[in-house]
């Protein structure tokens, strides 16, 4: 279980130094190259992800294409808008509005999957809706493409979640994972097709940080998974934030004032209770093979 634990610590702390690496990017590259890039080298994870009853023609084919496409869409377009959030916004700002990802599930699980959301989760859903004008303070600062875009991937991701609760049971895990890099490198290419820029040497070694950091940190959460139950595990996602606010100030001299310090505590815990009401509630990770 401290293993397991452990790992998604480490899990999350690759992750968060990826999205440094993007963020240093600083819109040199559009976003969609930087993902088609990130996604790329996401792939050199498959062969640690792959199971022993695993075949790779699954990476592309999967039980319920619909869904598999829902993943596909979900992650290129929450993948993009995170790399525009992480380029316009401080770090742990971008990363506030995108842990509005499991008050947008439990929305989600009422509108998709009919599910019955008590009075304590429905408090938490407003009240993280509450952070989040706290944090954006609409009409006292200038709002921009960032915040619009940290809320896109919040809400992509939570698409892409539900589908994932729908799919899970049916699904080998190199399917969920690779309904992600697959469809974010169709979509990104496809895109990249109408302005393509070579990327730099710097900009190479910023990608290669950005992908091969994050296809750790899947292996590193797919570990996680396996030595603990994925409902311990999940939580450490919140260290993120710390990681945000740290590298945010040494590589980025970020700045947080006392307003948007309370609305990022404020969502903070808001998504935190709803995971744990959520966790008593519908027991989702026993459904799943993979977070």
């Amino acid at each position: 279980m401290f293993k397991g634990v452990l790992l998604g610590f480490m899990a999350f702390a690759a992750y968060a130094l990826s999205d440094a690496f993007v963020k240093s990017l600083r819109g040199s590259l559009p976003a969609y190259e930087a993902v088609f890039f990130g996604a790329a080298l996401g792939l050199t994870a498959l062969p640690f992800i792959k199971g022993n009853g695993d075949r790779w023609h699954e990476v592309l084919f999967a039980q319920r294409r619909g869904l598999y496409l829902v993943r596909a869409v979900a992650s290129a377009v929450g993948s993009i808008a995170a790399v525009i959030a992480f380029t316009a916004l401080p770090m742990a700002e971008a990363f506030a509005l995108i842990f509005l990802l499991p008050i947008f599930v439990t929305i989600l699980s009422v509108l998709v999957l009919k599910e019955h959301v008590g009075w304590r989760r429905w408090s938490a859903v407003v009240a993280g809706f509450i952070g989040v004008l706290v944090v954006l303070r609409p009409g006292f600062r200038v709002l921009g493409i960032g915040h619009l875009a940290a809320i896109i991937c919040g809400l992509a991701g939570a698409i892409s979640m539900i589908a994932l609760r729908l799919s899970g049971p049916h699904e080998k895990r190199v399917t969920l994972y690779g309904a992600g890099m697959v469809g974010s490198m169709l979509f990104t290419g496809v895109l990249m097709l109408a302005d393509f820029r070579w990327p730099t040497l710097a900009q190479i070694g910023l990608l290669l940080g950005y992908g091969l950091l994050a296809a750790l940190a899947s292996v590193l959460l797919m570990l996680a998974t396996q030595k603990a139950p994925a409902n311990h595990v999940a939580p450490t996602q919140y260290s993120q934030m710390l990681w945000a606010v740290v590298l945010g100030y040494v590589l980025f001299d970020d700045r947080l004032d006392w307003p948007m310090a309370v609305g990022i505590a404020i969502i903070l815990g808001a998504g935190l209770f709803t995971f744990v009401r959520e966790d008593k509630v519908t027991r989702w990770w026993k459904r799943m093979r993979m977070v």
